[in-house]
């Protein structure tokens, strides 16, 4: 965190008296001014700090859960990692935020995977420009074929049923996002 100017010291030729032709009316006071901005300085400060940690000002995320590989878990789980990233690791390093990813992968294969890649970044034989990409790479590696045509199929037995059609058309949309559907074959699943 930057630290913020000093002010110089006050001397007391500041609070002198006024030359005899200089009226008391027409001095502005100077107390009054330098703790008004004594003041903002204080709340600057604080906002400043605030956001040096990471923190958006009275904004509450929820922590995501533990990923331990399920490929039905790893859409919940990038969503989860880039809400966080976006609001709270914005001035963040891309390696730091990454391996704060890292941190909530834990379990079976999910750690085998997670050492490995710890490995290949330390040595440099892996590197990643931004988070979004080495999200992409844990869907790659967890999501897959499986998780993609699983999603197509939760899409094709999609019906609106007892839900309101806002609520279908929203479920639709995450269904198609995940389906790998584009285009034609998209519209001729919407019933």
């Amino acid at each position: 965190m930057q630290s913020l100017p000093t002010l110089p010291p006050l001397t007391p030729s500041l609070f002198s008296s006024p030359p005899p032709s200089y009226e008391m009316s027409q001095q502005p006071d100077y107390l009054a001014i330098i703790r008004r901005l004594q003041e903002q300085i204080t709340t600057l400060s604080k906002q400043v700090a605030g956001r040096a940690g990471g923190e958006a000002a009275g904004l509450e995320i929820a922590k995501h859960q533990v990923f331990d590989g399920t490929p039905s878990r790893v859409s919940g789980f990038m969503t989860a990692c880039k809400l966080y990233g976006k609001a709270r690791m914005r001035e963040v390093p891309v390696e730091e935020q990454i391996q704060w990813v890292l941190s909530y992968v834990q379990g079976g294969a999910a750690d085998i995977w997670k050492e490995n890649v710890l490995e290949e970044l330390e040595i440099g034989e892996l590197e990643f420009e931004t988070v979004g990409e080495f999200l992409a790479e844990v869907k790659k590696e967890f999501g897959g074929g499986e998780e993609e045509s699983g999603k197509a199929a939760e899409l094709r037995k999609l019906e609106q049923g007892g839900r309101t059609m806002e609520e279908f058309v929203q479920e639709f949309k995450r269904a198609a996002r995940e389906s790998g559907y584009k285009g034609r074959p998209l519209v001729e699943e919407f019933k």
